[in-house]
């Protein structure tokens, strides 16, 4: 029993998802006191913060993530691919620091009031993002099997931060005390990254403009220019919904909506971090063996859809005693959202893979198309329904949106369509005879 526990302390995948776990886990333990001590509308303005927080990410993210490590991988000599790496980080970090300032001036133009009382928070919060270039570092060290020290890293920078926005919280802090206090975990986060991969790495040099090189850039850029794209627009159409309800029916039913979209995207974390932990196996299949690697992801997308399914069905039959538990009475009349929000779930499990399979294949210009039309899909679905049946409306323009763009698009496509087709009847070989010595 100690030595089965110990190997799945030792699995990587189980590391990397209680690292997710904690850490999503910490945002969850935040809504709720907010919810509960300070109310709908304050959660409501926390969630439409973190909401445009959200639209930073994938602006300074450029697209880099799982491309740079599969192309400075690709590289004849460890100083090409050092160029790589060096040169992602650059453009990230610039990325970061100029989308940071025109978030703080779009938001300024669209949310004044919110600036009346404590702008300088939540201008740090934007600012501060611009550290998540690191993650670069992070899928660094996971490739080369050092990921222990960078999630547990993770956490403990997740428990101080968890600790300080409770702290303040119970001395009465305000809500921009606590986007303070984030932008110093984006920031502290970075910081750990950065060091465990020179510490790892200590005869690799530390990020210097020297190693930026233009053809580099150009290369990548030229890649992940779908990716960019594809990520901004995801995140438009995963998160509109809630700029939509704060517009259309205000703040207090933008807290219930953030209340309800917390719990049912708590689970999002599992196929982000397992898709992310086996697209290094995913890659050396698609190198080796065609077929070899349409098994792979067949077994992982049915596993991803069995774990989603589940997770459906239980909050689904729970989700009364859900939001009475974690929100209070005041967050029970919400129960009827939560149960058509978290099927969504279903399809974006099986989508992390989707994205995988669209980068190893050279798909990437199908992303942002799914992308783009699921989009437009939710604002045209949002502004019919929202006005008609408020929140609920809002839950099943997610669910119909989320369903096309997540999987529902493969049919569409020539390449995509026929690849679904392969994987439908690809199937294990049996294995040769033993022939007796």
């Amino acid at each position: 029993m100690l030595k089965t526990i110990h190997k799945l302390l030792q699995a990587r995948a189980i590391i990397m998802l209680m690292e997710r776990f904690f850490r999503l886990g910490a945002g969850a333990v935040i809504t709720f006191m907010v919810a509960r001590m300070l109310g709908a509308e304050a959660l409501g303005t926390y969630g439409v913060v973190m909401v445009w927080a959200a639209f930073l990410a994938p602006l300074s993210s450029m697209g880099l993530n799982n491309l740079v490590q599969k192309m400075a991988s690709s590289q004849s000599s460890p100083e090409q691919a050092r160029i790589y790496l060096q040169t992602a980080l650059s453009l990230r970090l610039s990325a970061g620091l100029l989308s940071g300032v025109l978030m703080i001036v779009g938001f300024a133009l669209f949310y004044p009031h919110y600036f009346q009382t404590g702008p300088w928070q939540i201008g740090t919060l934007f600012m501060l993002q611009a550290f998540s270039a690191m993650t670069l570092c992070e899928y660094e060290q996971n490739y080369r099997g050092h990921f222990r020290a960078v999630a547990l890293s993770k956490v403990l920078v997740s428990i101080l931060t968890l600790a300080a926005r409770i702290i303040a919280l119970l001395y009465g802090a305000s809500i921009d005390m606590l986007f303070l206090v984030v932008g110093i975990e984006f920031l502290l986060t970075g910081s750990m990254q950065y060091y465990w991969y020179r510490r790892y790495a200590p005869n690799e040099p530390g990020l210097q403009l020297r190693w930026l090189q233009w053809s580099a850039a150009k290369a990548m850029l030229q890649r992940s220019s779908w990716l960019w794209l594809s990520a901004v627009v995801s995140v438009i159409y995963l998160k509109i919904d809630t700029v939509m309800i704060e517009n259309m029916i205000g703040i207090a039913a933008t807290g219930q909506y953030t209340a309800v979209s917390r719990l049912s995207e708590l689970w999002y974390v599992i196929p982000v971090t397992l898709a992310a932990r086996y697209y290094p196996d995913l890659l050396k299949a698609f190198n080796t063996n065609w077929d070899s690697y349409l098994l792979i992801l067949k077994k992982r997308s049915i596993h991803f859809f069995a774990m989603a399914l589940t997770i459906a069905i239980v909050m689904t039959l729970s989700a009364h005693w859900i939001m009475l538990i974690a929100y209070g009475e005041k967050f029970v009349a919400s129960a009827t959202v939560l149960q058509i929000h978290v099927w969504a779930g279903c399809f974006i499990f099986v989508r992390a893979l989707i994205s995988q399979h669209l980068i190893i294949t050279g798909n990437e210009p199908l992303s942002l198309l799914s992308h783009g039309v699921g989009a437009i899909l939710n604002v045209l679905l949002n502004l019919w329904l929202i006005p008609r049946y408020g929140i609920e409306g809002a839950a099943w323009a997610t669910l119909i949106s989320y369903a096309y763009a997540s999987f529902f698009f493969l049919l569409f496509a020539k390449s995509t369509r026929s690849h679904l087709w392969q994987l439908c009847k690809v199937k294990a070989k049996p294995m040769p005879p033993v022939t007796p010595e």
